[in-house]
């Protein structure tokens, strides 16, 4: 997409009810955001409306290429400015101290901010119309609370316009975000004491992170801040998610067949051998970037199949499928007890 291909019109229309406190849904490299002006507490409240999202779990703000970052954080270190040169505009996340003048509705009460800029020429093209590229965008992915993320229009509008009463005054179509995952969260609200902490993976690893940093990336502990998508079941369809590694997996899938169960399959290593019937399945592809691109739509897709339970085969445990594993960890948490029945 170029910027002869935008549509402008509806970029300035949305700007326009962004500014009026209305809710705007918009595509990202990552996923698809449900946004409002992060500036105004009562529109950041609609959205934890909109999904069903507790008011304790903060939000990231998008902000445009040119951004005065300083106006949003008590404080830039060194770190997230190497940070920002490297990977930004792109799908990572920054953790920094938050501006005192900044409403805390974005933070989920914290002292802390998570501010993104984003590559999709759409939602740049948006940030610089809104307040003249000198507002904030508070979006996370705009969806229910907790369900599999868009990265489609049409998967919004599934969302939220079945009772046709949607809260979103316009929705952006952007195509089908490229990365597929949301983005990755780095932790440098306590770089002096911490160091970097990866918060979420995603498509920018942590490797890559320490190389521009100098410093390995540490795990997230306990008094590390509340960061978007790290509750221990999210990105969930309403059909629950069984993962089982691909030498389990023909077993898994004829023990289940036979016990009654209707079953969708989500598989990246080719045919299954003895292949239960299925209600449908999923072909993915066993390279992670392109895996990612289609994991969502995967998910919603078989959602739709009418199924008792989705089989996913488990991708490698590979530092590369870690964004991967993180996103279906969580969307099976819920179900893990299912298969556990079975095999007793």
């Amino acid at each position: 997409m170029t910027d002869s291909t935008l549509d402008l019109p509806a970029i300035r229309l949305a700007a326009r009810k962004l500014e009026a406190g209305g809710l705007v849904a918009f595509p990202t490299e990552t996923v698809y955001g449900l946004g409002a002006d992060a500036e105004n507490p009562a529109a950041v409240a609609s959205i934890y409306t909109a999904k069903g999202r507790p008011s304790n779990h903060p939000v990231i703000v998008h902000v445009a290429p040119e951004a005065d970052i300083g106006y949003w954080v008590a404080s830039i270190p060194p770190q997230a400015q190497a940070l920002i040169d490297a990977f930004w505009p792109g799908p990572l996340t920054l953790i920094l101290p938050r501006a005192a003048h900044i409403p805390d509705q974005v933070s989920g009460g914290q002292n802390s901010i998570g501010l993104r800029c984003p590559s999709h020429p759409v939602a740049q093209a948006l940030l610089r119309e809104f307040k003249g590229g000198k507002g904030g965008i508070a979006g996370p992915s705009a969806n229910k609370f907790g369900h599999v993320s868009p990265t489609t229009a049409q998967h919004v509008r599934d969302e939220f316009d079945a009772d046709g009463d949607s809260p979103i005054a316009c929705i952006l179509d952007g195509g089908q975000s490229e990365v597929g995952i949301e983005s990755t969260i780095i932790d440098l609200s306590r770089i002096a004491t911490h160091g970097p902490v990866l918060l979420r993976p995603g498509h920018i690893s942590a490797a890559q992170i320490a190389a521009v940093l100098g410093v390995p990336v540490q795990a997230a502990d306990a008094a590390a801040p509340r960061a978007s998508g790290t509750l221990e079941s999210h990105y969930a369809p309403r059909t629950p998610v069984l993962l089982v590694s691909s030498e389990d997996l023909a077993a898994t899938l004829l023990q289940l067949h036979q016990a009654g169960q209707k079953l969708a399959l989500i598989a990246y290593s080719g045919p299954v051998a003895q292949l239960p019937p299925l209600a449908a399945q999923f072909p993915m592809a066993a390279e992670p970037q392109a895996y990612a691109h289609d994991l969502y739509a995967a998910l919603r897709n078989m959602d739709h199949a009418a199924a008792d339970l989705i089989v996913v085969e488990a991708p490698p445990f590979e530092v590369s499928w870690q964004g991967i594993n993180d996103r279906l960890r969580r969307a099976a948490h819920d179900s893990l007890a299912v298969l556990a029945g079975f095999k007793k």
